[in-house]
């Protein structure tokens, strides 16, 4: 006799309350459903129901061993949907959410192949710099800059955010240009706010150096920081990705190349009850072959 099916007919037997009505939810007969019961009991060596004309009731074994059997066979089911779950093509509408200057340089563009590959999949992004609570607002996955705090979710690495200082041709024609970073204090530096203007921080064979700068101009969006670096307004420290076709084109120059510049980590965050999502589960594994 099937095993599973014994426990299925005893813990229907018991929630129906007869035999016969464990036989009808089963679609088996009433003979075979005592069959059952029986292989089950034999093969315990115990017995599980006391069982008169009009009633049954559990023996104390019985009971403990309806418990454990609720537990197998809801496992088992729960198993059962995962695999079939996984064999799903990835589908439905993805909302994720990812910092401004990532968001627009790097994610943007490899949305396009992962929409190509999954053809039945929707996206929606909303790009902004803030901490977003994926359960209140609704969203599948966030990527997350910097040190992740503890908590509930489940993170996967991504490579480290990169940092790059650049000025423009033009402002280095008209400034000279700093050949060490202590140079920096007798330059303009834009940034995001007077606070983020206090140091920056530069390695290299000698350490950490923690560079005092200023300037006149912040702004808070790193695209518009961009922009004024490409008109000579000043010298920028930016993400890598913002920065790297300007250097390549020759409308920025990246300063102190042998210093390595602080990196932020970088990973993509969501629930641990939604990556059975094939959905999700196929956006995640992406992002990590190709942030990676």
């Amino acid at each position: 006799m099937d095993l599973l099916v014994g426990m299925k007919v005893y813990v229907l037997t018991i929630e129906k309350g007869s035999l016969s009505a464990a036989a009808v939810a089963c679609d088996i007969s009433a003979t075979m459903a005592g069959k059952y019961l029986r292989a089950l009991e034999k093969r315990l060596g115990m017995q599980l129901l006391h069982r008169t004309t009009r009633r049954q009731h559990l023996t104390a074994f019985g009971e403990d061993y309806y418990a454990r059997c609720k537990e197998i066979l809801r496992l088992v089911a729960e198993t059962d949907a995962q695999a079939q779950n996984l064999q799903l093509a990835p589908a439905g509408t993805l909302r994720i959410t990812a910092p401004v200057t990532f968001g627009t340089e790097a994610l943007m563009p490899a949305l396009a192949d992962y929409l190509d590959r999954y053809p039945q999949v929707s996206i929606e992004v909303a790009l902004n710099d803030r901490v977003v609570d994926l359960v209140e607002e609704g969203f599948e996955a966030a990527i997350r800059i910097g040190q992740l705090p503890d908590s509930a979710l489940i993170a996967q690495s991504l490579a480290p955010y990169r940092l790059m200082v650049c000025a423009s041709p033009d402002y280095l024609a008209r400034r000279g240009t700093p050949g060490k970073p202590e140079d920096l204090s007798d330059h303009e530096c834009l940034s995001f706010s007077p606070a983020a203007l206090a140091h920056w921080r530069l390695t290299d064979q000698d350490g950490v150096r923690r560079v005092p700068v200023s300037g006149r101009l912040q702004v808070n969006h790193g695209q518009a920081l961009r922009v004024a670096a490409l008109h000579g307004m000043g010298i920028v420290l930016q993400p890598a990705i913002l920065l790297e076709s300007d250097v390549r084109a020759g409308r920025l120059v990246q300063l102190f190349p042998a210093h390595e510049l602080p990196s932020r980590p970088m990973s993509v965050v969501y629930l641990p009850d939604r990556y059975r999502s094939p959905r999700l589960r196929s956006f995640v594994d992406f992002l990590v072959r190709r942030f990676c």
